[in-house]
């Protein structure tokens, strides 16, 4: 990891937190086959408005979709996810095209774009379901994943140890069809303005080399 991405990172300790109502749900059926040479990555950062929106403008990303992942309950709908009693986290999941954008990259925005010292918790909302974690594919996704972490952690950039949880991805729950493309659906809603809109302004302020 650079010295400049570290340094900039200094700047970009914000949080975000989510909300709505369920309604039908996006099956695995519905998407698109993958695009040759691309490859998975599923991240949890809280709000997956939030996330969704970010990664949706890195260049080399494609395929994003808002969903649930990490828990017990097949299947579960976005009301069970706000319990809190499920073991979801609120994630998206996408391929990205390794030419244009590395794994290391993707984890240099994901840290950069959330809190990730916060254990169970981003901004006003709390519960494992806005925990953060990153949820491999493969050994390398692993290693590389655990040392960005590290190497984040040894330099100081966050205050307090860095909580993100690392373990491989289980079974991924697309979310209900109105939580996809929130953000670019829904620019003026009150949530996307005051909470959305200043994460994707830092991500063009600070990765602006890495958008499409």
């Amino acid at each position: 990891m650079s010295q400049f991405i570290i340094a900039v990172l200094l700047a970009v300790l914000t949080a975000c937190a989510g909300g709505g109502n369920g309604e039908e749900t996006v099956t695995e059926t519905e998407k698109p086959a993958p695009a040759a040479g691309t490859k998975l990555a599923t991240f949890a950062g809280g709000c997956f408005w939030c996330t969704e929106a970010v990664f949706e403008r890195v260049d080399g990303v494609t395929e994003v979709t808002s969903g649930y992942i990490g828990g017990e309950v097949e299947n579960p709908t976005y009301e069970q996810i706000c319990s809190g009693t499920t073991g979801h986290a609120e994630a998206i999941q996408f391929r990205y095209d390794p030419a244009k954008v590395t794994y290391t990259e993707l984890l240099e925005i994901f840290f950069g774009t959330h809190d990730p010292t916060t254990l169970n918790r981003q901004g006003p909302d709390s519960g494992t379901q806005y925990r953060s974690a990153v949820f491999t594919h493969d050994d390398e996704q692993m290693q590389t994943a655990r040392s960005v972490k590290k190497t984040l952690d040894e330099s100081g950039v966050f205050l307090s140890p860095i909580v993100t949880e690392i373990t491989p991805a289980p079974r991924f729950w697309p979310a209900e069809t109105y939580h996809q493309d929130y953000y670019e659906n829904n620019p003026n809603a009150g949530y996307c303005m005051m909470v959305v809109r200043p994460k994707v302004e830092k991500l063009e302020k600070v990765f602006r080399e890495k958008l499409k």
